[in-house]
């Protein structure tokens, strides 16, 4: 019998990462005798995270295409020629059976030179609107995964699967009581709790807000859980006090959620698949700054189904206090949240992609 080779192609952020590590763990606990080989871009964290989680990864000379006028941008074409010759060595190398991509740099270059190839090909798209390179790959992969309904407006239906987005195997361990994670923060375990999450560097425009607001969350006897993110924690650490935790990053985000009772969070598609899994009452603000504004299509999915509020940033100073307070006092509001997180919630997501993978072979 062939051995089973399997090429996992995702990087850039953690959200092309953490479902790419996800699918390949599953993956080998399906298939231990099988051989699993990372591609990311060379320079980006994929290539100190994966080798991090067990895995081999080979690194490709390529880079996004600048939407600003940039030096880089002239380089681009040639990083994708040679970005392309290398996918075709490694591919060659390595003979996969199989070559998934969850998205990033790398994974256009090696996904379109396995579709030459003729080897069979998966994406993973997390985003309820998919970028420019997940669409022109769908033409010829053979299966999409993905993590909203409707996909079919950008994507051939006969190859969509709803799978939903992976979430970190520490999320579905062992439940943690509120209670107990309050205290684990040093926080009052009878209090009700605001969780903000800006990402791993955190985020500007939200962290001037969060400052600008301490007094008011403290007016609604809500005690604050804020992740500020590396580059800002020296500017706000001074707003420590009695009630409010500054940390630069959270490593234990089992005990952030379990602490939470409104959450405060970008837009990022593995987040929401997180906080969908979670199910407490959220708002989002997403970040203007990422490619197709995919954040803000993102949030607004979970607003049509009333799983979450969401004010873009430019109307963050005029509307916040209004918006945010009807997260307190609208008890119909926060349950149906509840319910609507809940239901979009799919924390067998990994597996379920795994399985479409099987059938690929």
């Amino acid at each position: 019998m062939k051995p089973n080779r399997l090429i996992v192609s995702g990087g850039g952020t953690g959200g092309h990462i953490y479902p790419a590590l996800a699918i390949a763990t599953i993956y080998k606990q399906e298939l231990p005798e099988s051989d699993v080989l990372f591609v990311g871009a060379k320079g980006k964290m994929e290539m100190e995270k994966v080798p991090k989680a067990g895995f081999k990864i080979k690194g490709i000379w390529i880079s996004g295409f600048h939407r600003s006028l940039s030096f880089q941008n002239i380089l681009f074409p040639l990083k994708l020629v040679l970005s392309l010759m290398q996918s075709f060595f490694i591919i060659k190398k390595f003979k996969p059976t199989l070559v998934v991509g969850t998205g990033g740099f790398a994974s256009g270059p090696l996904l379109q030179m396995a579709q030459w190839l003729n080897l069979p090909t998966l994406i993973q798209e997390q985003n309820s609107y998919p970028g420019i390179t997940n669409r022109i790959l769908s033409k010829k992969v053979d299966r999409i995964c993905v993590a909203y309904e409707g996909m079919e407006l950008y994507f051939p239906a006969s190859k969509i699967k709803l799978t939903g987005n992976p979430i970190r195997p520490i999320m579905l361990s062992e439940e943690i009581s509120s209670s107990a994670a309050k205290i684990f923060f040093g926080l009052n375990p009878k209090k009700d709790t605001l969780v903000i999450i800006g990402g791993s560097l955190g985020a500007r425009r939200i962290n001037e807000l969060i400052a600008d607001q301490i007094d008011f969350f403290k007016g609604q006897s809500l005690q604050v859980i804020w992740q500020c993110g590396a580059l800002y924690h020296d500017e706000y650490k001074g707003l420590v006090q009695k009630d409010v935790v500054i940390r630069p990053f959270i490593y234990e985000m089992e005990q952030l959620y379990a602490a939470s009772d409104i959450i405060i969070s970008r837009a990022g598609a593995g987040s929401l698949s997180e906080l969908s899994w979670v199910g407490k009452p959220l708002l989002l603000i997403p970040s203007p700054n990422v490619t197709a504004n995919h954040q803000f299509h993102n949030a607004q999915a979970l607003v049509k189904k009333k799983a979450a509020l969401m004010l873009e940033e430019k109307d963050l100073e005029v509307k916040f206090q209004t918006v945010f307070s009807s997260l307190i006092t609208d008890i119909e509001l926060r349950d149906e949240m509840r319910t609507q997180l809940k239901a979009m919630a799919k924390p067998d997501a990994a597996q379920a992609i795994v399985n479409q993978m099987l059938n690929l072979i």
